[in-house]
């Protein structure tokens, strides 16, 4: 009776011990079947199978871990700063380059510290927090004041112009690519410092041989004279090419000094522009319409405005068809920026049209930039330039003059082509529209 019992419960135990690999084969046949591509034997018994899959994921781990360093050691040497945060703005890790350009002393490897505590920057702050609640890549440019501990660096540390382009990262974190601008803008500083200065020295012997032209234009006879003649309009494209280098440079540099404010009526002023320009544009039968707003009084710099609508009108003659028009166009416009000051304001819209070319698609992000010359298509022959009374003909100038000042009177311009004419569209909106204007607009 007692061997029997023994038997049994032996049976038992064995029973039970067989069911418990059974259930371990098959727990560890699911762990490894994720694994099954790192392996090329499936024969293999159960535990050296283990053994060596636990072994290739450790070598695979160790891969990755060398590539990870080969990464963050290139990022370390990049030119471009580079910092990384986490979910809560700390910081988690920054390059040499960053770490120079944020001044981050305080910080060294290893460490985790709120990025707040490292660099006082609200817009660097600002970028990350948008990145983070948009969960898009985000771009912005500022100017960087650096804070030291050393009171005595304080006096010698410069502001930096910087660029920073922002992504976001998986939980929550947001890596940011840092770009220090300021030595381009130091090198283009003083090459607008260079080209004055030599505008400034050029000044004086182009004005001694446009006296000797003229001397040497009352004395001469025909057919020699011609030749005096096509001196003086050299030498006066030259002189006027200087003097708006250095009207450009000068209202870039200090905008405001250049500008005093009056009423000015644009109708009146637009075809006093055209009475200016009309010789040129008889030559093409040319001529001008305008819709709008009558009585339209704005507060503005005249002599600005003026030369704002010189240089339009005068290029759009340039390149506008023979017996075609030009269209100017006033509007009165709400103001769109409900944030701003003086909530209610109204702004002036002007669009100039014509039906020549127009812009190439290539030329349209850069026709208000200086000495830009874009498609060849869109300029005369060089005798049809130089019959222009623009002082800038050719010179790559005129819209980037015309900018500055729009820009000076709180303003902005636009260039495209018009869908109708085809030819170029020029838009500027600017403030500081009259009262009586509006009164009588709405009345």
């Amino acid at each position: 009776m007692f061997l029997l019992g023994f038997c049994l419960g032996l049976a038992v135990g064995v029973g039970f011990w067989i069911w418990q690999q059974i259930q371990l084969n098959r727990y560890l046949g699911g762990v490894l079947k994720p694994l099954n591509s790192y392996s090329s034997s499936v024969a293999l018994p159960l535990m050296p199978r283990l053994r060596q899959e636990i072994a290739m994921v450790k070598q695979h781990r160790q891969d990755l871990q060398r590539s990870l360093e080969t990464y963050q050691q290139l990022l370390d040497f990049a030119p471009l700063g580079y910092l990384q945060v986490d979910e809560e703005n700390q910081l988690l890790w920054c390059n040499q380059q960053a770490r120079k350009i944020l001044y981050l002393e305080r910080w060294q490897p290893g460490q985790v510290r709120l990025l707040l505590e490292l660099v006082r920057s609200y817009e660097l702050d600002q970028l990350i927090e948008q990145t983070r609640d948009s969960q898009k890549p985000q771009l912005r440019e500022w100017v960087f004041h650096p804070s030291c501990e050393n009171a005595a660096e304080m006096l010698i540390i410069k502001s930096l112009a910087l660029r920073a382009s922002s992504l976001p990262l998986d939980q929550g974190q947001v890596g940011v690519f840092l770009e220090n601008c300021q030595p381009l803008l130091d090198i283009n500083q003083i090459r607008d410092r260079s080209f004055s200065d030599l505008a400034h020295e050029l000044r004086t012997p182009l004005t001694s041989i446009r006296l000797v032209a003229e001397t040497l234009q009352n004395r001469l006879e025909p057919p020699l004279n011609r030749w005096v003649n096509r001196l003086m309009q050299e030498v006066d494209r030259l002189i006027n090419l200087v003097q708006s280098w250095l009207e450009l440079t000068q209202m870039e540099t200090n905008p405001t000094i250049q500008l005093n404010p009056e009423a000015v009526e644009v109708r009146s002023l637009v075809s006093s522009v055209w009475e200016t320009l009309e010789p040129l544009a008889q030559r093409l039968h040319l001529t001008l319409t305008y819709s709008g707003v009558e009585n339209l009084w704005i507060k503005a710099d005249r002599s600005r405005i003026y030369q704002v609508f010189l240089n339009l009108l005068d290029n759009s003659i340039k390149y506008s068809p023979p017996c075609a028009s030009v269209r100017i166009e006033a509007k009165i416009l709400p103001e769109k920026d409900t944030h701003q000051s003086n909530p209610g304001s109204h702004y002036l819209e002007i669009n100039v049209i014509d039906y020549g070319v127009g812009f190439s698609e290539a030329d349209l992000p850069h026709v208000f930039e200086r000495f830009y010359r874009g498609d060849k298509a869109r300029y005369r022959s060089p005798v049809e330039e130089s019959n222009s009374t623009t002082a800038i003909v050719g010179s790559g100038l005129g819209l980037a003059i015309v900018r500055q000042i729009v820009l000076a009177h709180g303003g902005s311009i636009k260039a495209m082509n018009h869908p109708e004419t085809g030819g170029a569209w020029i838009q500027v909106q600017l403030p500081e529209i009259m009262a009586n204007t509006l009164s009588q607009d709405y009345s």
